[in-house]
């Protein structure tokens, strides 16, 4: 069961941005991507705590606000199962007043029984709130060959 608090936390600190943000924002994305990934590749109907009613996602060009909303069209994707195989994942802080981040990952996946991979980005705005971070803005595209 996914705990309303998802396990990735900022390193403590005093400031709004940790005194070695990239090396703290690395760490905290890290986290985020490993248990982002593990939750969508096993139950992604439970992906629902780590957005807010004002987050949002676009998905192949298409909009969806709020939690419901977002957590409603991943778990209505036509596939049973899916892996995620993680390729690149670069972070940096979004925001000089708040620990903020954009998180770009790079990778493949696999749905079903499908034997050839698809090539994906995905883009992550995490927020912090209450010692832990939330989606605020999600984009995903396919990225298919030239």
């Amino acid at each position: 069961m996914l705990r309303s608090t998802p396990p990735f936390r900022p390193v403590a600190s005093s400031h709004p941005l940790p005194l070695s943000p990239l090396a703290d924002i690395n760490a905290i994305a890290k986290q985020f991507v490993e248990f982002y990934y593990n939750q969508f590749d096993s139950d992604r109907s439970q992906l629902a705590p780590l957005y807010r009613d004002h987050s949002m996602l676009s998905f192949e060009a298409q909009q969806f606000q709020g939690a419901a909303s977002i957590v409603e069209k991943l778990a209505g994707l036509p596939f049973t199962t899916i892996k995620h195989q993680i390729s690149t994942m670069d972070a940096q802080p979004a925001a000089t007043d708040k620990a903020s981040m954009i998180v770009l990952v790079t990778g493949q996946l696999l749905t079903g029984e499908e034997s050839n991979p698809l090539m994906f980005s995905q883009v992550f705005h995490l927020m912090p709130e209450n010692g832990s971070y939330y989606v605020f803005n999600d984009v995903f595209r396919l990225v298919y060959g030239a």
